[in-house]
């Protein structure tokens, strides 16, 4: 394998296919305000040394101050650095003064004194208008390629392109990789996403991948789907809990170890509850669970729990609220399977995947990321119940709008029934894969001792 040049993020690197090949000219590309100078120092500060410094060159489009003002804001600028690992100069005066062939001569001048091992110019779409045609500018990519390709040396060449100009711009043809960044509206929010256009002799992941902007730089969140892992695993024959001896009669003796179960039912019929039977059963068996929500917070939580002899400070249960305002779907799974690796979680309950699916806006996505996750959980042996929302309260006729129930392995509905002028919850368990069921629609009771359900004779009536 060739040598790589990384990027000192481990996700951004994954989706380079391990770095970008080293000694080669890369361009970052995206409209102002997408982080392009930002994702150019991370490389350029997380490989230079003194040895094989970094050289930050800027052009005529913003100043150099301006660029070290906010520079210093990123965790990774290190101050210390420059004039030793890292050198920022300025080309504007070489170029309004002597145009680019002055600025060949001064790069040509820097890389003799300094012996940079990375190289970043920005803008360097600046440079096309100094040129007086095209053919110009041509002989101009052509002198600084040759002189960059000669070095051990990873060039950045930082620019405000549209995706359009790709197939015109001569520097596109020279590039040996090209990273796209770009920020589209969805819904009412703006979402940031990262795409390698050409990874010149490498592979890499395809596809958009968002990412957001922090002090630290930019955290990005490849597409589940593109590492999705094939491989074998074996099954744990015992049945796990599910918190309630009743639904584990009609379970046949509870779930399988690294099921999915969907948990449909309108507002107020338990799904709630009967997650958290699922999560804390398993804590007091000595299996972590954790609790991803997006409708109650943990003060709300806790007090929901406490209502039932639980408590939120059991070091088995791992809570984690995110609020479903300005959610990046991406973020969240990762965030998930975070909190899995860290805990070395054996349940998960996420409560809801309606609030998951409108954080989503793309449907595909949504199913492409849920799948993706069901599977690394099923290979791991995590079991995993999901919450869904269902709008009528009597009579359901589906349980999901996009068509997801049959990516579960179990699917409970929880209803509301008439009986005797009152309102009464139900049960039923429509579908458990690879298991047999008792498909009777039990009524249950909400208790201090959480889900009690009623004696099988007890049928319910619509």
């Amino acid at each position: 394998m060739s040598e790589r040049f990384s990027s000192g993020d481990r996700r951004i690197d994954a989706v380079l296919g391990g770095g970008l090949p080293a000694n080669a000219v890369n361009m970052i590309i995206g409209l102002p305000g997408s982080g392009k100078t930002i994702l150019a120092e991370q490389f350029m500060f997380h490989n230079a040394s003194p040895q094989r410094p970094g050289m930050y060159l800027s052009t005529v489009s913003e100043p150099l101050e301006k660029i070290l003002r906010y520079g210093e804001r990123l965790s990774f600028f290190d101050p210390e650095a420059i004039g030793t690992s890292v050198f920022f100069d300025d080309l504007g005066d070489t170029l309004n003064d002597g145009g680019l062939s002055d600025v060949l001569g001064r790069i040509r001048t820097l890389i003799t004194d300094r012996q940079p091992g990375v190289i970043v110019i920005d803008s360097f779409k600046a440079l096309s208008a100094y040129a007086p045609n095209l053919q110009a500018f041509r002989h101009f990519l052509q002198e600084l390629a040759g002189i960059l390709t000669a070095l051990p040396t990873t060039t950045f060449w930082v620019g405000e392109y549209a995706s359009e100009e790709i197939a015109t711009a001569p520097e596109f043809a020279v590039a040996d990789g090209i990273i796209a960044l770009t920020t589209r509206r969805e819904a009412e929010r703006a979402i940031r996403h990262l795409e390698v256009l050409k990874l010149r002799g490498t592979g890499f992941m395809s596809g958009e991948h968002t990412y957001r902007i922090s002090h630290d730089g930019l955290h990005v969140f490849p597409r589940l789907a593109e590492s999705l892992p094939v491989e074998n695993y074996a099954l744990q024959p015992e049945r796990m809990s599910s918190g309630i001896a009743a639904i584990d009669e009609m379970l046949a003796d509870g779930y399988w170890p690294g099921a999915s179960t969907m948990i449909a039912g309108p507002s107020g019929s338990g799904k709630t509850l009967m997650g958290l039977h699922f999560i804390f059963n398993g804590a007091a068996t000595g299996q972590t669970g954790v609790i991803a929500t997006l409708q109650e917070n943990s003060t709300q939580l806790d007090r929901i729990v406490a209502g039932f002899g639980w408590s939120l400070a059991d070091d088995s249960v791992e809570l984690m609220y995110r609020s479903p305002v300005d959610l990046y779907l991406d973020e969240w799974f990762y965030e998930l399977l975070e909190a899995i690796d860290r805990t070395d979680a054996r349940r998960v309950f996420i409560d809801s995947l309606g609030d998951l699916r409108r954080a989503a806006v793309d449907e595909l996505r949504f199913r492409e990321y849920l799948y993706s996750l069901l599977q690394r959980c099923a290979n791991r042996q995590i079991s995993v119940m999901m919450s869904q929302e269902v709008t009528a309260l009597f009579g359901i006729s589906h349980i999901s709008e996009d068509g997801i129930s049959h990516l579960s392995d179990n699917v409970i509905l929880l209803q509301f029934v008439h009986r005797n002028a009152q309102l009464r919850r139900a049960v039923t368990v429509l579908k458990t894969r690879a298991s047999r069921h008792d498909p009777d629609v039990r009524e249950f009771r909400i208790t201090p001792q959480g889900i009690v359900l009623d004696d099988p004779g007890s049928n319910a009536s619509s």
